[in-house]
């Protein structure tokens, strides 16, 4: 018989079924693994607000924290560091990650650390303007602060509009016994912020033309119908770097075998995604006073029936914006440092964005330790 017709031996391996997947070998891929847990089980990935703290005063909305100085540090400093939270953010951003962690950073250099917590207000609390936060919380919180740490004088540490906050306070106020003061992101000179600032010029030329025409003005508007959600905040802060967002998410993708990475793309998305409401009253006088009339770039404001002149501030200075932020920047910030009347002024800027300025990597290799070095020769 012809080979082209002699049949082929059968084997065992013809019988074999053909190599698949198993459910459990599924489960041992890393990638699949973090990309299931990122979907759908992100808690244990969030590595935000682990360190410990005590709650020293509560007023039924706001808190202060305190998160005492390492037993470890080498020097504990006597005045102690407070920050100054804006609001719409949670807390998470200032003990974001085990190895960035503001509050921490601070902590282990000894300094005793004092955070205050705005809470999260809701529409009832639409009312709230800068002169309940700035000329009844922060005092009240002062005296708090004070009186558990047994020290007079403080350090003030305001980021973004709690650098509005913070102002504001040590200029109405004139209080004597603020030592120093750090403002980062905080707009001085809204106009000069880039292509915001224009829009905000813009606005505010139009308000002002309205109000001659009409007599008409948005300050006149009730607070109700400017209070904003905290998925608008967030939205907003999203639509602030649309690249970066995007870019947050390939990196993710192309990360997804790195568990550190996707704990670190849960964290900042966790922080991003759980923003809390902004009073209408504050979007008010941010957006209005702040913003469209630019009233910080001529050195005062107008609060509680006064005027405040930031050359009413007499402590040291270290002001300083992100090399890379568009909401803010460095321009925007700069004009602080010949507004006040403290001759011990120090502007730099700073790694990042925004949020970058507060969290990234860079600025906690960079800027941090220039921080806690400036602080550090103020604080004995």
């Amino acid at each position: 018989m012809s080979n082209l017709f002699k049949p082929k031996a059968f084997t065992s391996k013809a019988l074999e079924p053909k190599p698949f997947t198993s459910v459990n070998q599924l489960r041992k891929n890393p990638r699949l693994i973090n990309a299931y847990d990122r979907l759908f089980n992100k808690a244990p990935l969030v590595q935000s607000g682990r360190t410990a703290y005590q709650e020293i005063y509560h007023d039924g909305l706001a808190t202060l924290r305190y998160y005492p100085a390492a037993a470890t540090a080498p020097i504990k400093y006597r005045i102690p560091l407070v920050f100054v939270a804006p609001l719409a953010i949670n807390m998470d951003i200032y003990d974001l990650f085990h190895d960035r962690s503001l509050v921490s950073y601070f902590t282990a250099q000894g300094f005793e650390v004092y955070l205050m917590d705005w809470g999260n207000p809701s529409r009832k609390h639409a009312n709230l303007n800068f002169e309940h936060y700035v000329l009844e919380l922060m005092p009240n919180m002062l005296a708090q602060v004070r009186q558990h740490s047994g020290q007079q004088q403080v350090t003030l540490h305001g980021w973004s509009m709690a650098g509005v906050f913070t102002l504001l306070y040590a200029a109405a106020t004139k209080d004597p016994d603020i030592k120093n003061i750090i403002i980062l992101g905080t707009p001085i000179d809204a106009y000069a912020s880039g292509g915001i600032g224009r829009l905000y010029r813009h606005a505010g030329n139009s308000f002002r033309w309205l109000q001659h025409k009409t007599g008409l003005h948005p300050r006149q508007l009730p607070a109700t119908l400017l209070h904003s959600p905290g998925w608008s905040n967030a939205l907003g802060f999203k639509l602030l770097d649309p690249v970066g967002t995007l870019k947050g998410h390939i990196n993710l993708i192309r990360q997804l075998d790195d568990r550190k990475a996707v704990e670190a793309h849960a964290t900042l998305g966790s922080f991003l995604n759980n923003m809390v409401d902004y009073p209408g009253g504050i979007n008010r006088d941010m957006l209005l006073k702040v913003w469209m009339e630019n009233s910080l770039s001529r050195g005062e404001f107008p609060i509680g029936g006064k005027t405040a002149y930031l050359k009413d501030i007499h402590a040291s200075l270290l002001a300083g914006g992100g090399c890379n932020d568009g909401m803010v920047t460095v321009d925007s910030v700069r004009p602080l440092t010949r507004l006040v009347g403290t001759e011990d002024v120090t502007f730099t800027t700073i790694p990042g964005g925004h949020v970058g300025l507060m969290s990234s990597q860079q600025a906690a290799t960079e800027f941090w330790p220039l921080m806690a070095n400036w602080l550090a020769t103020r604080s004995s």
